[in-house]
């Protein structure tokens, strides 16, 4: 059997351990809440009757609203129904009920009651925690198979857009174990990806030259320097950095913008366009200005209506010659290089002075003949005439910790390069089996490629579609002894369904969690010796993973990209016509903003209050600009002091947010209501009632009236006024900001704008400030939003009624540290939920 067809027949073995084991895992029953512990009495029937006065009314056998049933139930023992308890508590503490217009009691007793209740269950809890129960199998999202590679090989690639895409659980967090399933698509992406990525790894050349494509967006303006990358005087352009495969010659093609009828635009004068590697001059080309023959008429540029194009000269300048021949051949080492495309900027250029973005159909001759040229893409391909693998790179150097002199030491090579690659890519001790099973495919690469690389990396790219590369799996330790790699440290087991996970198990659940990523050799050493589960070396080894870079790339790029819904920022679409000074880059500055906002308070381990009311952020020009910041030019991102307050600082200011929760044309209150329960206050607002129309579709009489009076008119629908209620106050809060994001004082109907409101539970907010100020009056409240959406995330699964007991206890832990990132992730990392697991096949 030849290599080719031995990874086929191992493709078909691991589709079908796949789908069995998967099955397994999603037809197993959830495990049963163990059996609290005895609590003490209720202090007095005060629980009871506040209970049966403002809340039985609705929520009882007969009527069961919100499938709630509050009348049978025994207050003095919740402890033994906490999954309806936590509801309970849930809307006390948001003082959510009852409804506007009912009775309500004294803030004072929503506490009390609330207080009680949760001392009672948490109690119970303490003496039984119940970690949950995590999936057998837990496939790598495609992220962190990227970030997987990245750190395997030392290879900074971006394959993610090579392979299918995650789904989401809720629109929560796309490393959710139950969603992460695995198709026919996904096992032939994985073999492609690793014969790809094994090969660069290696310095192998690619099986065909590569061509990739980078493209700027139409609508980001190049009229000044874009990026640290390209030179001072620079204009326009792009730098991208490219990781070269092997040595060889390498083809840079560059083609510039066009507008709708494809002329290119800017050609009526001479301009100077670099093109550069690695910050040095490779040829510089003169663009423009050599058009021959009568242009188009000056009121059109050219729409293909008689009369109105330019002579043949002209119109085969204009869209074929104007760019023809920008193209540079030249050789280019292995490894990762920046390759940068820009225009030199002319003396008489004012630098930093905004240019108008013209819009529509209509062109005059002059926008498009007498503008700024651009660069539309830049495309690199190759390598070609490529003689020899490269010798000498940072991921050669990670793999070949070994170097044969001989044909006859290649065998004992292999098996240490191949060892130490799979003690890591698989994340524990490398078992005999696994070498021997790497070593048949390297004989099998060795013998077809006619080289010592060779075989290593056909055996490595069998290495990155093995389960143990893809999945994280879980395994229950036998009654005695231990299956391969799973090491006991200080524990035994208990009588019950829920054990510790082993060093090793934690080991991936920690670096999966801050790095997004495969455990390095530090963690992983430690795991193999038995020490991980000791608490001081746990939280050193969280410490040091904190202060590595890749923790807060991850923990913004992963966890917080999704929490905040960042990932949405490029779907967000704008009316030009209500908002003309929008364009493409103004939208990219939002996100990167928000994304250098988030990395500076986990880097400098802030409270996450910080988050709410941090009094500073981050800017280029277009930003400023956009934000009414005096002072600020280039497009370099500098850190700002914001000068009101009011209007600016923190994350409800930022324009990343206030665009995702708008329409393109206007704000929605609702929208960005709902937003703030789901993401800022922890609370889930349930889905409209079936047939309930959401649009606000309106005559042209009413749609000429502000969004207060219409989703006034809305709320008179009873099916909808309950929960609007709760969602309008916080949504009417920001609406001093349009739907890009900047301060209004008059909204799109002409009214002024009021930014006030009234809580369910009776507060007043008054704008930004209101709203800051009321997050902020309970301590608590938003350092338990956030800890509940970072368990999530680090847990890989929905978070469950009883997982509320362990995120009060983090959160009142991380009080006395100001809440800072370090003490809930600490927190997070030392709670039963992630240092235990309930049994795989334990059932109700």
């Amino acid at each position: 059997m030849d290599a080719r067809s031995r990874a086929a027949v191992f493709v078909i073995c691991v589709s079908g351990w796949m789908a069995v084991t998967l099955s397994s895992v999603h037809s197993s029953p959830p495990l049963a809440q163990t059996a609290p512990a005895p609590v003490s009495p209720a202090p007095s029937p005060a629980v009871r009757a506040v209970i049966d006065t403002y809340c039985v009314t609705c929520h009882n056998q007969r009527l069961r609203t919100a499938g709630l049933a509050l009348d049978t139930l025994d207050a003095a023992t919740p402890a033994a129904s906490p999954d309806v308890w936590e509801r309970v508590v849930a809307k006390l503490r948001a003082g959510a009920m009852p409804p506007p217009g009912r009775p309500r009691p004294e803030p004072a007793v929503y506490r009390s009651v609330a207080g009680w209740l949760e001392a009672e269950i948490d109690r119970a809890w303490a003496a039984s925690p119940n970690p949950g129960r995590i999936n057998a199998v837990h496939r790598l999202n495609r992220w962190e198979y990227n970030n997987a590679v990245r750190d395997l090989f030392g290879l900074d690639v971006d394959v993610a857009a090579l392979l299918p895409g995650d789904e989401t659980a809720d629109g929560s967090f796309d490393n959710f174990a139950d969603v992460l399933t695995i198709s026919t698509a996904h096992l032939e992406r994985y073999l492609s990806v690793a014969r790809q990525v094994t090969r660069l790894a290696v310095g192998l050349p690619p099986a065909r030259p590569g061509l990739d494509t980078y493209s700027i967006p139409l609508h980001v303006v190049q009229d000044d320097r874009q990026s640290d990358d390209l030179p001072f005087g620079s204009r326009g352009g792009l730098a991208v950095r490219h990781d070269v495969p092997a040595d060889g010659e390498y083809l840079i093609k560059i083609r510039l913008r066009r507008q709708y009828q494809d002329y290119i635009m800017g050609m009526g004068w001479p301009q100077q366009l670099d093109v550069r590697l690695d910050g040095a001059l490779l040829k510089r080309f003169t663009v423009g200005g050599g058009a021959k023959g009568r242009p188009a008429a000056s009121s059109y540029a050219g729409d293909g209506e008689p009369g109105f194009g330019g002579d043949v000269e002209w119109e085969k300048y204009m869209q074929a010659d104007g760019d023809a021949g920008l193209e540079i051949r030249t050789r280019i080492a292995a490894g990762p290089h920046v390759v940068g495309v820009t225009f030199v900027r002319e003396l008489w250029e004012p630098e930093g002075l905004p240019q108008p973005l013209q819009r529509g159909r209509v062109l005059t001759n002059d926008q498009i003949y007498m503008d700024y040229a651009s660069v539309g893409s830049v495309q690199i391909s190759g390598p070609f005439g490529v003689a020899t693998p490269a010798q000498d790179t940072p991921s050669r150097r990670k793999i070949f910790i070994c170097e044969p002199k001989r044909e006859a030491d290649e065998q004992a090579c292999a098996a240490k390069i191949l060892s130490n690659i799979a003690r890591l890519a698989y994340r524990r001790p490398a078992a005999d089996g696994d070498v021997k099973t790497l070593l048949a495919f390297f004989a099998d690469g060795r013998r077809e490629g006619g080289s010592f690389d060779a075989g290593v990396q056909f055996a490595l790219e069998r290495a990155l579609v093995d389960p143990d590369f893809l999945l994280r799996v879980h395994r229950d330790p036998p009654a005695s002894g231990n299956p391969p790699g799973y090491v006991v440290s200080g524990f035994s087991r208990t009588r019950t369904a829920v054990y510790p996970l082993s060093d090793v198990e934690l080991a991936s659940r920690l670096s999966f969690f801050l790095w997004g990523s495969i455990p390095d050799e530090a963690l992983l050493g430690l795991a193999e010796r038995g020490q991980l589960t000791r608490p001081a070396v746990l939280e050193q080894q969280v410490r040091r993973m904190l202060a590595d870079p890749r923790a807060t790339r991850a923990l913004v790029d992963g966890f917080a990209a999704q929490w905040l819904n960042l990932r949405r920022v490029e779907e967000v679409v704008v009316d030009p016509d209500r908002y003309p000074n929008y364009d493409e880059s103004l939208l990219q500055a939002f996100k990167q903003e928000t994304e250098l906002f988030l990395a500076s308070t986990l880097r400098e381990d802030r409270g996450v209050a910080d988050l709410l009311k941090a009094d500073y952020t981050f800017v280029n020009e277009r930003l400023a600009r956009h934000y009414g910041i005096p002072g600020i030019y280039g497009s370099r991102f500098r850190r700002v002091t914001l000068p009101n307050s009011d209007q600016r600082g923190g994350l409800l200011a930022e324009g990343a947010l206030l665009a995702t929760t708008s329409y393109p044309d206007r704000t929605s209150p609702v929208l960005r209501g709902k937003w703030l329960l789901n993401n800022i206050f922890g609370l889930q607002v349930p889905p409209p009632p079936p047939g309930v129309d959401t649009t606000l579709t309106d005559t042209p009489a009413e749609a000429a009236t502000n969004i207060r009076e219409r989703l006034a008119r809305h709320r008179k629908e009873a099916s909808c006024a309950t929960c609007h209620a709760v969602i309008d106050p916080l949504g009417f809060a920001l609406e001093n900001f349009d739907a890009i994001g900047g301060w209004r004082t008059v909204d799109e109907s002409g009214s002024a704008v009021d930014a006030s409101g009234t809580t369910a539970s009776g507060a007043r907010v008054e704008g930004l400030a209101g709203l800051r100020a009321l997050l902020l009056a309970d301590p608590d409240q938003f350092p338990r939003t956030v800890t509940e959406k970072l368990m999530a995330y680090a847990l890989g699964r929905r978070i469950e009624y009883y997982d509320q007991p362990a995120i009060r206890r983090i959160v009142r832990g991380a009080a006395a540290g100001r809440y800072r990132w370090s003490s809930l992730i600490l927190g997070i990392v030392k709670s039963p939920a992630f240092l235990m697991r309930a049994s795989t096949t334990a059932t109700n």
